[in-house]
C-alpha cells in the first residue's frame, strides 16, 4: 500500500522545485500514515514538505494534539506550522463552520509558504461515508483526487491532492501499528454526521471495503462499489461530465460574468455560478439540476441561484453577479495600500497604486461617475453595473472605476479554468497547474 500511494505522488508531483509541498496534518491515523509516506517521497525527491496543523480549540486536549503533530512532523523531516481557530464558535452548524475554518487556515498557511498543492489524507472510507450522508440528504460534495481548495478567496490558486482515495482506513492504521507509531482519536468525530456515517458502516471481511450496518440492499452494494482498497483510485464523481473541459465559457470584458452554453453540464454550471458570484457555497443539487434542465429545454428565462443571476435568451446564456444579492449583502469596503493586493467581493483582486483609496461597489454611485467611466459602464449589461468595483477617496470626492487607479485582476475566469481542469481528469500533474492558475488575465483594453 505504501508503494501504491508513493507511486501516485511520484506520478502527480514535481521534484526538485523551490516551492514546498503542503500536507494537512490532524494527527489522526489517516494523516499520520500520509505523513509517513509523503515524507519518505519528499526526502527521495528533493522536495520540502510542510505539515500544517489546525487547532480548532474545541477539545481541552487540542494543545497536546498539536504538540504530537509537531513532534511527528519534525521526526519525519518535514517542516511544521500551526494555525488556530480563534474567536467564538457557533452554537449551531459547528461541523460545517469548523470545516470552513480548517480549510481557510490551511489555505492561508500554504499560500504564505508558497505551496501550490496541499495533500489531504481522505480514504476510500471517506468516500463511502459521504455516499451514506448524501443518500440521507446531505449536500456534501464527493471527493476527487484533485480539487481546488474549497476556501475562497483564501485558497485561490491552490489545489488539493488526495492520493489515498483507493486505500482503506484500517489498512493505513495497520501500517502505523507495524511501525510502532500511534495516532489521535478525536471523540468529536463520533458526534456529528460523518461520525454517524462511520458508525453505520462496518468493514467487509478482511478489510474489503464498507457495508451499511445491517443492510445488504442495493444501497449497500452501491456504497461498496467504489471503495475497494487496492483497486486504484475511486471513480471521479464528475466522470460523466468530462464535456465540461471543453464547454464554452466566455468571460465578459470587466469580469462581470460569463457567457455559457445551454448544454453546460451541471458540475460546470455550478462552477460558473460560484465564479460569477464570488461565493464559495455550492448550490443545492436539486436546484442546480432544475436550472440545468431549464437551460437544456431551450426556455427563455431569468433566474437566480447561489448569488448569481442567469439570463437565458435564445442561444445566449449569461451568468453574473446577482444585483439583488449585492443590495441585501453588499460587499465590504476595503482600504487599499500601495503594492498590497486584496480580494474584493470574491471576484476581483485589487492592488493599490497610491494611498487613500477605498474599494467598494458601484451600487448607488453610477450616476456620479465621470463621463468616460459611464461610457465604459454603459457597455456592461445593465443588471451587472451595480456590482462593478469602484474606488472612492477616504476624504470624499467622486468615485472612479477601480481600473483607473489600481491594478485589477478578475478572479472568475482563472477560478473557472482551475475547476474545469480538476474535474476533467485529463491532466493530473502538478506541472500542468502553472498555466491554469498563474496565467495572467490581461487588463481590459477599455482603459
Amino acid at each position: 500500500m505504501e508503494g501504491r500511494v508513493a507511486a501516485r505522488l511520484e506520478a502527480r508531483l514535481q521534484k526538485d522545485v523551490d516551492h514546498p509541498l503542503a500536507l494537512a496534518l490532524s494527527g489522526g491515523g489517516d494523516s499520520m500514515a500520509l505523513l509517513r509516506i509523503a515524507a519518505a517521497w519528499a526526502r527521495a525527491s528533493g522536495r520540502r514538505l510542510l505539515a500544517i496543523t489546525v487547532d480548532h480549540r474545541l477539545n481541552p486536549d487540542s494543545r497536546d494534539w498539536s504538540r504530537r503533530c509537531e513532534a511527528a512532523a519534525r521526526a519525519s523531516g518535514a517542516d511544521w506550522i500551526e494555525r488556530r481557530w480563534e474567536g467564538a464558535k457557533p452554537s449551531t452548524g459547528l461541523p460545517a463552520a469548523a470545516r470552513r475554518a480548517r480549510h481557510g487556515l490551511i489555505a492561508e498557511a500554504a499560500r504564505e509558504a508558497g505551496a501550490k498543492v496541499v495533500l489531504f489524507a481522505h480514504t476510500a472510507d471517506d468516500i463511502a461515508e459521504g455516499d451514506w450522508m448524501r443518500a440521507r440528504g446531505s449536500t456534501l460534495g464527493r471527493l476527487r483526487e484533485w480539487s481546488p481548495s474549497p476556501a475562497w478567496p483564501e485558497g485561490r490558486g491552490l489545489m488539493l491532492l488526495r492520493p489515498m482515495l483507493g486505500e482503506g482506513r484500517e489498512a493505513l492504521r495497520a501500517i502505523l501499528r507495524q511501525a510502532g507509531e500511534d495516532w489521535i482519536e478525536d471523540p468529536g468525530n463520533a458526534v456529528f454526521g460523518r461520525g454517524r456515517a462511520r458508525a453505520a458502516l462496518t468493514p467487509f471481511p478482511e478489510g474489503e471495503g464498507l457495508r451499511l450496518a445491517g443492510r445488504s440492499d442495493a444501497q449497500a452494494e452501491r456504497v461498496r462499489g467504489p471503495v475497494r482498497p487496492g483497486e486504484g483510485l475511486a471513480p471521479q464523481p464528475f466522470a460523466q461530465d468530462r464535456r465540461q473541459a471543453v464547454v464554452r465559457s466566455i468571460p465578459l470584458p470587466l469580469g462581470e460574468g460569463f457567457v455559457v452554453d445551454r448544454s453546460t453540464p451541471s458540475a460546470a454550471l455550478a462552477a460558473a455560478l460560484l465564479c460569477a458570484s464570488g461565493n464559495e457555497t455550492p448550490p443545492r443539487g436539486d436546484r442546480l439540476e432544475a436550472l440545468a434542465g431549464r437551460l437544456a429545454s431551450g426556455e427563455d428565462f431569468i433566474a437566480t441561484l447561489a448569488g448569481a443571476r442567469v439570463e437565458a435568451l435564445g442561444e445566449t446564456v449569461i451568468v453574473g453577479r446577482e444585483a439583488g444579492e449585492m443590495r441585501r449583502r453588499p460587499a465590504a469596503e476595503i482600504a487599499l495600500h500601495p503594492g498590497v493586493s486584496v480580494v474584493w467581493d470574491g471576484r476581483y483582486e485589487i492592488t493599490g497604486r497610491e494611498p487613500g483609496w477605498i474599494a467598494t461597489a458601484a451600487l448607488g454611485r453610477l450616476n456620479v461617475l465621470s463621463k468616460a467611466d459611464r461610457a465604459i459602464v454603459n457597455a456592461v449589461p445593465a443588471w451587472a453595473r451595480a456590482a462593478l468595483p469602484v474606488l472612492i477617496r477616504d476624504g470624499g470626492g467622486a468615485p472612479v472605476l477601480a481600473w483607473r487607479k489600481a491594478e485589477v485582476r478578475t478572479l472568475g475566469p482563472r477560478r473557472l479554468s482551475l475547476a474545469r481542469w480538476a474535474s476533467s481528469g485529463e491532466t493530473t500533474q502538478e506541472s500542468d497547474l502553472a498555466g491554469t492558475i498563474h496565467g495572467e488575465t490581461p487588463p481590459p483594453d477599455l482603459f
